[in-house]
């Protein structure tokens, strides 16, 4: 995990948010342990108590499981709820603002997929 924090929300949030793309991009499966707290948080430098907020929260969202003794692991079917729900808030909350844009800037399906020559 890249250890650079942004100002806009706690770190631990941001954790959590690396953790859910991880998912979302197929580097972290069903069934895959999560990286320890204490080496994440050595390699990002932040309270091990700040990787474990981040990974409660996973937990609570049940998108991870705690196994006593082995660590938290990916729950099953956690990329497909994480799917739904990515794409839904993106519809409701990002989408109708980038319609917009490209309705007021008269942009065309072919301005945002040019064709690439290839077949």
């Amino acid at each position: 995990m890249d250890p650079e924090w942004n100002e806009s929300q706690p770190i631990y949030r941001q954790i959590r948010d690396r953790v859910v793309a991880m998912i979302l991009d197929g580097l972290l499966k069903d069934g895959d342990a999560l990286p320890s707290v204490r080496a994440v948080a050595a390699e990002s430098r932040v309270n091990p108590l700040t990787v474990l907020k981040a990974y409660q929260q996973l937990a609570d969202e049940k998108l991870v499981e705690k196994r006593r003794g082995l660590g938290m692991f990916v729950d099953r079917g956690a990329r497909d709820r994480l799917l739904k729900l990515e794409r839904d808030r993106f519809l409701n909350d990002q989408w109708p603002a980038i319609r917009a844009t490209i309705q007021r800037l008269g942009l065309t399906p072919q301005d945002l997929w040019p064709a690439t020559g290839s077949a």
